[in-house]
Formats: C-alpha cells, sequence, structure tokens
C-alpha cells in the first residue's frame, strides 16, 4: 500500500511539474494590429532618385495605461524581392587581389529599410529579434552548402551587411515610428535609388513592454516604366538578342567616336 502511494505522488508531481512548464499556454493579447499604405504599387522612371513610403497603421484593443506609460512599440520594415547572394573575400597574392574565398546565403532581401519608435534592440530582447529576423543585425543570414567550424561565417555575415549597408539598400531608422494620436501611428521607409524590381513586403510588428504581440503585412509592387522596362525584359526573355544588340550598339558608337574625334 506504501508502494503504490509514493507511486501515486511522484505521478502527482511530475505531472504538476510537467503542466508549469512544457505544456503552459502562450499568453494571450488583445491588441491588434492594422496597417495601410496609399499606393500597392510604385512606378520607376529613369529620373527615379529613391522615395519615402508612409505607412499608417493603428493599434486595436490597446491598455490606455500601458500607453500612457510608453510600453507600446512599433517596428515597420519595407523588405525587398529575396534572392541568393554571394560575398568574396579578396587576398594579395604575388602582389595582385584576387578573390580567394566566397559565401553564398540564401534568399536574402535585395534591400530592406527599417523603421521604429526606438533602437530595436531596446524594443525586445536580441535573441527574440533574431528569431523573427527583425532588423539588419538580425536578418537571417543562412550559407548554402557551408562546411567549416563557424570560425569565418560571422566575418561574412558582417561583410554581407557592411556592403548593403554602404550601398544604401540596407537602411535603419530608429525613431521614424511616430505616435500621431493615442494609438495611431505612422512610419516612413526608404526606397533607395537602385531599389529593385518586383513585389516588396510591408511588414509591421507590435511590441508591448519587451513582448512581440502581433504582426501585419502588406505587398507592395515596384515596376519600371518606359524605356526601362523596355530594356528589362528584353535582357530577361531575349537575353542572346539584348547581347548581340548591346555589342552592335557599342561598336556602332565607337566606331562614330573614331569618325567624329579622327585627326585629320
Amino acid at each position: 500500500m506504501r508502494a503504490l502511494n509514493r507511486i501515486v505522488i511522484l505521478g502527482l508531481v511530475a505531472a504538476s511539474l510537467f503542466s508549469g512548464t512544457a505544456f503552459s499556454e502562450p499568453a494571450d493579447f488583445s491588441e491588434k494590429l492594422d496597417i495601410g499604405i496609399s499606393t500597392d504599387e510604385i512606378a520607376i522612371t529613369s529620373d527615379f532618385r529613391g522615395a519615402d513610403l508612409t505607412i499608417f497603421g493603428a493599434i486595436d484593443g490597446f491598455d490606455q495605461n500601458l500607453l500612457a506609460q510608453g510600453k507600446y512599440n512599433i517596428v515597420v520594415a519595407l523588405e525587398g524581392p529575396k534572392e541568393n547572394a554571394t560575398v568574396r573575400k579578396k587576398e594579395r597574392v604575388f602582389g595582385i587581389w584576387i578573390n580567394r574565398h566566397s559565401m553564398t546565403f540564401e534568399l536574402v532581401p535585395e534591400s530592406y529599410s527599417l523603421s521604429s519608435t526606438r533602437d530595436i534592440d531596446t524594443i525586445a530582447p536580441p535573441g527574440d529579434m533574431n528569431n523573427m529576423g527583425i532588423g539588419v543585425d538580425h536578418m537571417r543570414l543562412t550559407p548554402m552548402g557551408y562546411i567549416g567550424d563557424g570560425s569565418s561565417l560571422a566575418e561574412f555575415r558582417d561583410a554581407f551587411r557592411r556592403a548593403k549597408e554602404n550601398s544604401g539598400v540596407y537602411q535603419r531608422d530608429p525613431g521614424g515610428v511616430q505616435f500621431i494620436s493615442s494609438s495611431l501611428f505612422k512610419a516612413s521607409v526608404r526606397l533607395p535609388a537602385d531599389v529593385p524590381n518586383g513585389v516588396h513586403v510591408v511588414r509591421a510588428y507590435l511590441f508591448r513592454d519587451r513582448v512581440f504581440v502581433a504582426a501585419k503585412a502588406l505587398p507592395l509592387r515596384v515596376v519600371k516604366t518606359g524605356i526601362e522596362q523596355a530594356i528589362t525584359r528584353a535582357a530577361h526573355e531575349s537575353p542572346l538578342l539584348y547581347g548581340f544588340l548591346a555589342v552592335l550598339l557599342a561598336v556602332i558608337t565607337g566606331w562614330i567616336a573614331s569618325i567624329v574625334f579622327r585627326r585629320d
């Protein structure tokens, strides 16, 4: 009988431990997030020099006390189309700089612009930002076919982020999201001058007291118009013809230049 009682007691203790940890239910938040943009398509012309895109949003079901205490934070990101990206490392060999090593990251945004109510590392723990892939420093950079001890992985990731930010296609703006009323906010994200063509995604994230609450996403199409669109379409649909015409145009241009600037 005593043995049976011990088994029952041990079973109850184990059940209480598991029910309090592994099987605990996630927190249920009442807040919801809504966003909107003025257009779902942006036309790029030959004189495009970049533009600012404004996103408006609202927090539904917010707590007035938490809002007054500044416990709500918003992060808005504009992600470009995703492609594989290769980073190369140059080394000097016999006095000549050549590419010796490279690493290709799988499906990363061609452009990325982020705005937030403040620095994102103060909005939520860096580990949470890493899990969600929010921000340039926390973006998922997964190498393709990488085999090694990981010693060079951080170096290539830092080089990738640095190159993208230096070229202006990756941008961040702490303070770019502002509340304009009790629960309404607006965010401004930057489209670089060489913004890639294709479908972009506007993503908004809501945090309450350093905890992720809700997210919302909307598509945004970026298309080239006029002669730029015709050239882009020809390069993708008829690459051989496009290459031939490009070479022919270069030859004709060089021939005309030689005649114009020929010295008698």
